[in-house]
């Protein structure tokens, strides 16, 4: 099976099973993302290996598995008590891994880098993929048609972003954005994506949201959100690859047929999913009947 075959049919099947999860939302959603910031934890502290350091990994990927399933606890309002005694124990967790860190390895294991590469770890994967199921549980969203429009709408801009940043770059791409980070990408690219972007953003509020979730945004507010989503979901794919190519390894790993790593299908998610929640809350308006 040829390697864009192999892309097909795993999206193929990936898609549906994603969109059925974050339809059912609750504890198979904050699942779903366990596992996803699991095995992106591991990507990373697999490319940190390859460039000389050597982060705790075991702790590092169950604090990122943790970290959607706390959200999703904190939604059912288990934490909501004691939320003190919740952000307390996130202070102390990077004091215990710096503890542990010292005593296990000493000076001579770089106890430093390797504490700041696995609390970097946890927060880039888990952290930055739990915003998926705040956005899945916006406040401005009643009953799970509108929850899976709202969740939908950044994953539609970023993948519209960077199929339309490929064809525009591929046909009109003489400049490159940043050839010493990724060769391929080019300015008519990154602007080509950005305006495909706000373009998706007013067809998707004016034929998706209004009519499925009764909300909509002023004109200045979709051009924002489709404009800083699309540079959010650039800078992304920008990052993972100066993580890569620091590393000097081409791929987060093979672990998704024909796409490479978590990391490569997710990294611009990693961005754009946080920046949308907070847009969302600024610039999400009742839409009129």
């Amino acid at each position: 099976m040829s390697e864009l075959a192999r892309r097909v049919l795993f999206s193929v099947i990936a898609i549906p099973v994603a969109i059925g999860i974050a339809w059912l939302g609750g504890a198979w959603l904050a699942t779903l993302l366990a596992v996803i910031a699991a095995l992106g934890a591991w990507e990373l502290f697999r490319i940190a290996r390859a460039s000389g350091v050597v982060p705790l990994d075991g702790a590092g990927i169950a604090l990122a598995a943790a970290i959607p399933l706390a959200v999703h606890a904190y939604y059912l309002r288990v934490f909501a008590p004691r939320l003190g005694l919740l952000l307390a124990l996130a202070a102390v967790v990077p004091l215990a891994l710096f503890t542990a860190a010292i005593w296990m390895r000493g000076i001579g294991g770089r106890p430093l880098l390797a504490v700041a590469i696995t609390t970097f770890g946890v927060l880039y994967t888990g952290g930055m993929l739990s915003f998926g199921y705040a956005l899945r549980y916006h406040e401005y969203a009643i009953g799970d048609t509108a929850r899976l429009a709202v969740v939908a709408f950044p994953l539609v801009l970023t993948w519209g972003t960077d199929i339309a940043a490929y064809f525009v770059g591929r046909a009109l791409g003489r400049r490159k954005l940043i050839p010493s980070v990724s060769p391929g990408k080019t300015v008519a690219g990154a602007i080509g994506g950005l305006i495909a972007a706000v373009i998706l953003a007013w067809i998707y509020v004016r034929w998706v949201l209004q009519p499925t979730a009764l909300l909509a945004m002023r004109p200045a507010g979709i051009v924002l959100f489709g404009a800083l989503v699309s540079v959010a979901a650039q800078v992304g794919d920008l990052a993972e690859s100066l993580i890569k190519r620091e590393a000097g390894v081409k791929d987060s790993s093979r672990l998704l047929p024909g796409h490479g790593g978590i990391l490569d299908r997710f990294d611009s998610l990693l961005f754009v999913l946080p920046v949308a929640y907070l847009l969302l809350g600024w610039l999400l308006i009742p839409a009129l009947r």
